[in-house]
Order: C-alpha cells, then structure tokens, then sequence
C-alpha cells in the first residue's frame, strides 16, 4: 500500500510540474452526458484544469465508433480521451482507432482490477445489470435467477431488456450453470438451445423495456414483480424514498473504458488526464456521486462504507458475478439477434 500511495503522488507531482500551459489548445474530453458527464466534470475536469492549467472542452456523444473512425479516415482527429464501452473498445483498438496505454504513467496495471486493463483502455467505472425487486412486495425476497424464474413462490411479471444479450447468460444461470460456465455453453449450439427452452418458461410473464428508466418505475407502479435493472437506476430509484432491493448474487458486470484516440493532437496530456483520473484519491471521489464501481483497488477502499455497500465493486457483491464477455457478443450478437427476434415473434 505504502508503494501504491507513492507511485501515484509520484505521477501525479509530474504531470503538473512541466509548467505547460495549453490554454490555446484545450484536452477535447468525450462521454456519454446527463448526471454521469456532470459528475466527471466536478469529479474530474475541473480539478484537473485547476491543478494543470490545461483546458478541457467537454463533448458528448452516444456511444459507438462512427465518429472515430470519421475522424481517422479524413485525418481530423479532434477529439482526445473519450469514454468507451467495452466492445466499442474491443473493436476500435483492433482496428488501431485508439493509442496503446503507457500503464507505467498509471503506476502498472497491477494498481487495477483484472477487468480494467487492456491494451487500448484504463477501466474508468463498473457497472452491472441486476435482479432487483420491491421489498415491500416480497419481504423475503429472492436470491438468484432461479427464483427469477419461479413465477409461484414469486408471482407477477418480470421486466427484461429486449434483446439476446444478458437473457440468454440469466437463463442459463437460472437453469443451474455456474457463472464461470456460461459462456462456455453459450459458443455452443446445445448451450444456446438450452438458454432459448428456459426463457420460453419465461416469456409469458415477461414484460420488455428499452430504457433503462423503465425498470425502476415498473417497479414502483406494480407493473412487475421483479426486474433486470442497471445497478445505478435502481440505487438513484432509493433515494426518492422507494425500497427496491438488489440481487448482487450472480450480477453482470461490464467497464466503461478511458481511451486516446489515434493521432490525437495531445496525446501526452491525454495521458496526464487519465492517470489523473484513475488515481486513487480522485477517482474514489466518483462513486459519491454516481452509484458506479471504480476500478483502482486503493480506491474501491477508500470509498465511505456506505456507499461502498451499493456498487458492484463491494467484496460482498462480487462472490459470485458474470464478467460479460464482451468478444462473444462480437462475433455472436448478429447471429444470436436474429434468432432472438425470430424466438421473440413466435
């Protein structure tokens, strides 16, 4: 711990030592926007203008490559460090759309969760999809996907995301498979056979949201019993006085990314900004806004217990937990939808 401490007050004394100011030619910051955009902004981009003197323009967008790949192919990059899901991440740094990490500015990769590292990106946030429920409803609520799946000691509808991608792993889980087997069955025929004939269990209690706002309020009007939920909606939902709970037991759970664009025109401070961001004493600060995990292993500690207890990151939240596997749905998401959308319309 003395040596991660070191390493990164170390870093973080260099990046803001140089004496360079780029007033004139400001760090052009992508993310998604909304709540989690404002967040970094007070989490992130304005102490990071304040303690190097560098200018960050914050831009937003809606995720995807279309933009990048726009941008390297005319030669225009304009953009610096921008926010990746993971297999926009995945894709874009085999096709070279994004700059290898120095991970020796960031103190090395073991200073990170396994999850968070990659060639092309430094994980920036954890989060998960989850069963959640309204303890009002079932005060001995349930405790896994099986009892998603048990439409008599829980009856009522079940809210899932439409599409094939976190049903088909939810499905085979509830039919016994073990997190760490999921995918191993899914590569194969017989593994997606055996998902599609447990959700036709399903399907007649199943109600299909597109937003991940819905979830909360379906639970909050009795329009389902439970629900498939991104953790942070249903954490956010709690503050407004409701009692839904989470089933971090066999939760999914996926990292957002920081990523350098290929032939960004600050490509060093890009750097300085990440490193900023990741390191301990910044990015613990994050999760006190937005109910997201950090991926830094000295933050996850330093983060308030309190709050610590509702991210997918807590200990006690990871004992048993589906990393997705983000190249599967890669190469499998074309062939998989079609037969979820022929399965959907029967």
């Amino acid at each position: 711990m003395k040596y991660a401490a070191a390493v990164t007050l170390s870093t973080l004394a260099s990046l803001f030592s140089s004496g360079i100011s780029y007033a004139d030619n400001p760090l052009t910051v992508v993310a998604f926007g909304g709540a989690s955009q404002e967040a970094q902004r007070q989490v992130f981009f304005k102490p990071y203008e304040q303690r190097s003197g560098i200018r960050i323009s914050e831009q937003s967008y809606n995720g995807g490559l279309s933009d990048v790949k726009t941008m390297i192919e005319n030669n225009n990059v304009r953009w610096d460090v921008i926010q990746m899901e993971d297999p926009d991440l995945i894709s874009g740094c085999k096709k070279g759309y994004f700059e290898p990490i120095n991970w020796s500015r960031l103190g090395g990769q073991q200073q990170f969760l396994p999850s968070a590292v990659s060639r092309c990106g430094v994980g920036h946030i954890v989060w998960s999809t989850v069963l959640s429920y309204d303890k009002q409803r079932f005060p001995a609520g349930p405790s896994g996907w099986s009892d998603f799946w048990d439409t008599q000691r829980f009856p009522g509808n079940r809210g899932m995301r439409q599409g094939p991608r976190g049903n088909l792993e939810y499905a085979l889980m509830a039919d016994g498979v073990p997190p760490e087997k999921v995918y191993v069955y899914l590569e194969t025929k017989t593994g997606q056979d055996r998902a599609f004939a447990k959700l036709d269990q399903l399907k007649p209690y199943i109600k299909w949201w597109k937003s991940g706002s819905q979830p909360p309020q379906w639970l909050e009007n009795g329009e389902v019993a439970m629900t498939t939920a991104y953790n942070g909606r249903i954490t956010n939902a709690n503050k407004a006085g409701n009692d839904f709970r989470i089933v971090w037991d066999e939760q999914m759970f996926s990292v957002d990314s920081w990523a350098i664009i290929s032939g960004s025109p600050n490509r060093s401070a890009a750097m300085d900004f990440i490193a900023f961001a990741s390191s301990p004493e910044v990015s613990a600060r994050y999760p006190t806004l937005m109910p997201y995990g950090v991926t830094n292993r000295e933050a996850i500690k330093a983060i308030p217990p309190q709050i610590a207890a509702n991210l997918p990151t807590h200990p006690d939240n990871t004992v048993r937990v589906l990393r997705e596997d983000s190249q599967f749905w890669i190469d499998h998401q074309e062939q998989l939808g079609k037969r979820f959308e022929r399965w959907l319309n029967l």
